[in-house]
């Protein structure tokens, strides 16, 4: 039986990993679903198989509620939820990671070795950081918390000293075993992971997202050592260290120090910039007619979506536009920045929904040189990631921050409901170029209206 249980493992294991490399691309996104769906119950079973006397009563009624809530959640949830989603299911990583630490201190009879405690204490502590640091970016993300930034004095100081005292509380606890000093340790996690969160702001959610991801795999990898699970420890490393390697990259494309991710409260210092420059300024602005007449003269145009298009779920009617400008001779493209939306990958799911061909969505680094040639440029529910100042103004909170850059088409049609800041905030210069246009109104109801009027 156990070469069996081993077996199976390495075979679960083997389609986790098949599971990433297929989510790495949209045209192979439901096969790797399918190996991760299949890896998974090849190990809740095999797992079931190799433990001891079981109560299946309470089992079967834990995974029945588990996949009840789960089934609901993913028929319900909206697309401009999915965020907020995957923050809580982090925390639930995280949870399960801490109650299975305290299951194991409190395990009757059981020593831990060296080893063992430092597993523990590692996964634990990681665990409960992602508990709380996950509800807390729900909150965010949700609008229940706010979206602005909680910053006060000595921040820093204060989450440096509840870390050593973490670190302390742990050392006691490998040195004694204490239950006592374990559970003062998971105290202190369970309050570093808030206030490693309340000081970043909205805007700077998709690295938080990233980054939780990363955590919660490194929980649920730790623990697995406890456990002595294989395929725990390796689906674990395998979230843990894409989620790394994610947030390294959105940290560069948001101009971010990895460093100060880790530390926490990174976007405190953006969200207390300037706001952009003050006092009234000129725009232009013009009916959905307008703008489809430019895009139809067109040769090339390249479309930015943004949380915007997401909210209006005008993804479909902005796909039937986007397919009429074709047919008639239109270059059409879609450019993506890295943390567009409030997630990473955001936009590309929702143009997926809409069947969006891949081929036609570009990352920001194949599209940026081909916006100087491209005539019209419809920037739709997207504000910061197309900002100029980025480029030009030193003292604004997102200098350096690598952009789609917008600025350097032809004509450029802006789709907003008003001239309200972004989520970061700040103002945007490229709504008062003399080449720009604004399009009042929800997103579908515009791109509706286009394609109404296209004839």
């Amino acid at each position: 039986m156990q070469n069996l249980i081993a077996l199976a493992y390495l075979a679960a294991s083997i389609l986790f990993i098949l599971a990433l490399k297929g989510l790495a691309s949209p045209d192979s996104a439901r096969r790797g679903n399918v190996y991760g769906v299949l890896g998974m119950l090849i190990a809740v079973v095999a797992t079931l198989l190799l433990m001891h006397k079981p109560v299946w009563a309470l089992l079967a009624g834990a995974m029945l509620v588990g996949a009840t809530v789960g089934g609901t959640l993913a028929k319900r949830v909206q697309m401009t939820q999915m965020p907020e989603l995957v923050a809580a299911m982090h925390s639930l990583v995280g949870l399960a990671a801490v109650l299975i630490a305290v299951a194991a201190i409190y395990h009757t009879g059981e020593h831990h070795t060296p080893a063992q405690r430092v597993e523990l204490f590692i996964g634990a502590f990681i665990g409960a950081i992602t508990f709380t640091a996950s509800v807390v970016a729900y909150g965010k993300l949700s609008g229940r918390f706010g979206a602005k930034p909680l910053a006060f004095g000595g921040q820093h100081l204060l989450n440096l000293l509840l870390a050593l005292g973490m670190v302390g509380f742990g050392v006691v606890y490998f040195t004694s075993e204490s239950q006592a000093a374990f559970l003062m340790m998971l105290a202190i996690a369970l309050v570093l992971g808030v206030l490693l969160i309340v000081p970043i702001g909205g805007a700077d959610m998709p690295v938080v997202v990233s980054m939780l991801n990363s955590y919660s795999g490194w929980a649920a990898a730790g623990i697995g050592f406890t456990l002595g699970n294989p395929v725990l420890i390796i689906a674990g490393a395998c979230v843990g260290s894409s989620g790394a390697i994610l947030s390294y990259i959105m940290c560069r494309a948001m101009n971010r120090s990895i460093l100060s991710v880790l530390l926490g409260g990174f976007g405190a210092e953006a969200a207390a910039g300037p706001a952009g420059n003050s006092g009234p300024k000129n725009y232009k602005s013009g009916s959905a007619d307008d703008a489809l007449f430019l895009m139809k003269n067109a040769d090339s145009v390249v479309i930015v979506p943004g949380y915007g298009l997401a909210v209006a779920r005008a993804q479909h009617a902005l796909q039937e536009l986007a397919e009429k400008l074709m047919h008639d001779g239109v270059n059409v493209r879609y450019a993506i920045h890295p943390v567009a939306g409030r997630m990473p990958g955001h936009m590309n799911v929702l143009l997926a929904e809409a069947e969006v061909p891949y081929e036609q969505v570009l990352e920001m680094e194949e599209i940026n040189n081909d916006f100087s040639s491209t005539d019209v440029v419809l920037v739709i529910g997207a504000n910061d990631v197309v900002n100029p100042a980025a480029k030009t103004d030193p003292a604004s909170p997102i200098y350096g921050m690598p952009i789609l850059e917008a600025h350097k088409a032809r004509t450029i049609l802006v789709v907003k409901r008003s001239m309200a800041a972004g989520y970061a905030g700040l103002d945007n210069d490229l709504f008062y170029l003399d080449k720009s246009m604004m399009v009042f109104g929800d997103a579908k109801k515009v791109v509706e209206d286009m394609v109404k009027a296209y004839g």
